[in-house]
């Protein structure tokens, strides 16, 4: 079986006190961070145990995970499993990037998101060069509010060529076709990301070859559907698992409108789907679907 597996164990503490972000400078007990190793390290196990899937790991923190050692542990020992395709984490990089020297670089990759005013510049752009440098798959980001613009542009000059920078539409913020031209100079796909899209009724991938897992096990068709589809440690799930059409109205989230059949997204990130990085032939003829509304309420996967 080719499965997509995406990873949110308990931990819910940020180094980082973002103000679009709830989980900002969130603190998590002792208690709380020895269940989420115990979890994370379950999970790794079994990952390792699957040597009959080809598996592609995505691990969606609510916090900052490279700052913790089981997860850099977790990341080494995950790329260097033969089952293993891809294994990947949405990460702010505030971590020192030395462990990535254990890694397996043919399969580790780093979803990698700047937030200025959280950290010096120039401190983040010599992360970036050191994941360049190591020849690490790599996406680096930013949250779309307008005082990010000038951030942004910096950085795209910076960075290498090579490296997609993608735009996430802020929370609760309408863009007009000018605003949004200025992005898309920097992003070319960020239309996608400007508007939610029309998703009841629609063919998805999730629930089928891509699933989400908790720090309990429990199998869910997406972060954003809580119906659960069974358990990843009993094998329950498996049964479950079959082609589905979203039950939402919409989907804004990259992490779940990627997985949407309607959506050319697959082709647009052949290769990349779980690290952000685009085929380099498909960025100028992506285009998305037609928009819809933006619904009321927030959703702080999309800020990562």
């Amino acid at each position: 079986m080719d499965l997509t597996l995406l990873y949110r164990g308990p931990l819910a503490s940020c180094d980082y006190d973002c103000p679009y972000c709830p989980f900002a400078k969130r603190r998590d007990s002792r208690a709380a961070l020895e269940q989420d190793r115990r979890a994370l390290e379950r999970f790794s196990g079994w990952a390792a145990e699957a040597a009959g899937d080809r598996l592609s790991l995505l691990f969606t923190p609510w916090g900052e995970g490279l700052v913790r050692s089981w997860y850099r542990r977790a990341l080494v020992d995950l790329s260097r499993l033969p089952n293993v395709r891809r294994v990947a984490i949405q990460t702010n990089l505030s971590c020192r990037t030395g462990w990535i020297a254990d890694a397996d670089r043919d399969s580790l990759a780093l979803w990698c998101t700047y937030h200025p005013g959280q950290t010096p510049y120039d401190r983040f752009l010599g992360r970036c060069r050191e994941l360049a440098q190591s020849g690490v798959r790599h996406s680096v980001g930013v949250v779309g509010l307008p005082e990010h613009l000038g951030h942004a542009r910096r950085l795209r000059e910076a960075l290498p060529e090579h490296v997609y920078l993608w735009v996430n539409a802020a929370e609760g913020h309408t863009y007009t076709d000018a605003e949004a031209a200025d992005w898309e100079a920097l992003d070319p796909l960020f239309a996608f990301s400007r508007h939610p899209h029309r998703s009841a009724g629609l063919p998805c991938r999730t629930g089928e070859s891509v699933v989400s897992v908790d720090g309990e096990g429990t199998v869910r068709r997406c972060h954003f559907v809580p119906a659960a589809l069974g358990n990843l440690y009993d094998g329950s799930y498996r049964e479950a698992l079959r082609p589905r059409a979203c039950p939402l109205a919409v989907c804004d989230c990259h992490i779940g409108y990627v997985h949407l059949e309607s959506l050319p997204l697959y082709d647009v990130f052949a290769g990349g789907v779980l690290e952000r990085i685009p085929a380099r032939e498909a960025l100028a003829g992506a285009r998305p679907a037609r928009p819809a509304a933006r619904p009321p309420g927030p959703r702080a996967a999309r800020l990562r």
